[in-house]
């Protein structure tokens, strides 16, 4: 399961820097990556979305433009958030993996912006940054429960089923002890 998630990031990291169509399309580009932190961190915990968020935030921003490193710590900070409130989050209904990919989504391009800020870098902020920002917002959104489906598939597909555990003595049995 770790390979082909793995394997997803890559893909996503490399369709995100090569695919021109949906920017030509609607002005901007989208990201799947805070999806794909929500995901991990709701369905492996706080250790995975960490390690996750490191290697694809650091794989992400060796294709972009940003500073190494900028990516990782909106990513973990979302995969931290989610996990913190992992046991009140309805994580197998589609509707609270829509919001929490709406949330993640519109967050993460605010981090990496403050952070950005922050370490004395100017970010391209125009007029139309508002707009990317809300289709980013909602194609993220609405692709969540798309990983949440694809890899419940996966796992359903490539691991074994759960077996009970069974007992080598009956429970409707009584042992009668003593002489007979």
């Amino acid at each position: 399961m770790t390979f082909c998630l793995s394997l997803t990031t890559y893909t996503v990291v490399f369709v995100e820097a090569s695919y021109r169509g949906f920017r030509n399309l609607t002005g901007t580009q989208f990201d799947l990556l805070p999806g794909l932190v929500v995901y991990v961190a709701l369905s492996k915990g706080s250790r995975a979305a960490a390690i996750f968020s490191l290697a694809a935030g650091i794989l992400y921003d060796s294709v972009s433009v940003n500073p190494l490193g900028t990516s990782v710590i909106p990513l973990l900070l979302i995969g931290m958030g989610v996990c913190l409130k992992s046991e009140l989050i309805l994580k197998d209904q589609r509707y609270a993996q829509v919001v929490l990919g709406l949330v993640a989504s519109g967050v993460a391009p605010l981090l990496g912006w403050l952070l950005l800020l922050f370490i004395g870098q100017e970010p391209l902020v125009g007029v139309s940054s508002f707009w990317q920002w809300c289709v980013v917002t909602s194609v993220g959104g609405m692709l969540t429960p798309v990983w949440f489906k694809v890899f419940g598939l996966l796992q359903v597909a490539l691991n074994h089923p759960s077996m009970a555990e069974s007992s080598a003595f009956r429970s409707d049995r009584q042992i009668q002890r003593g002489r007979h």
